[in-house]
């Protein structure tokens, strides 16, 4: 499909990647994925609680045994059998994970910038993986220094495209609309 646009998304923890990619889908009839959503699909299958310290360790667990870009083989391959004109990939975190869909054609990588303090109280409010309402802004902070994370500022540098997430969410969903159109 010589027009299909693919967007990925990388910044750090409750930036709002995973709201572009609702935006997109729900305005653009885009198709989404999320690198999480691998590990959440194994974590729900063995009935073992999606705490960002379970999505971690068996992240760790299956690039161990598996290898580094064995996340990164899957999603390229996912994208590239795709049909949608816009395909767009929610949570980047390792130079691994774009060194298969750089290959891909129109490929863009975007990265979301916003605040820590403005990030946390997101978090707070959204609570996707159990335990993020409790977290203090010190946790909060030592979470993207973990593993799972720690590559996110390395992977920022190498984006196309920047957004600045620091606004409302009008604001927010008009860059949104301007990258997408």
């Amino acid at each position: 499909m010589p027009d299909k646009k693919i967007i990925g998304l990388v910044g750090q923890i409750a930036c709002g990647k995973g709201a572009i990619a609702k935006y997109a889908k729900k305005n653009y009839d885009a198709s989404t994925y999320k690198f999480s959503s691998i590990i959440r699909d194994v974590l729900d299958r063995l009935h073992i609680e999606k705490s960002r310290e379970n999505l971690s360790k068996l992240s760790t667990l299956l690039r161990t045994n598996f290898g580094e870009d064995t996340f990164a083989k899957v999603m390229a391959k996912d994208v590239s059998e795709d049909n949608h004109n816009l395909v767009i990939v929610d949570g980047i975190r390792r130079m691994k994970d774009i060194e298969y869909l750089n290959k891909l054609p129109n490929f863009k990588l975007v990265r979301i910038v916003v605040d820590p303090k403005i990030r946390y109280d997101r978090l707070l409010s959204r609570n996707e993986n159990k335990g993020d309402d409790h977290k203090t802004y010190e946790e909060f902070l030592a979470d993207q220094n973990k593993e799972a994370d720690a590559e996110v500022p390395e992977v920022m540098q190498h984006a196309d495209i920047e957004i600045d997430n620091n606004g409302s969410w009008e604001e927010f969903n008009e860059k949104i609309k301007k990258l997408l159109d």
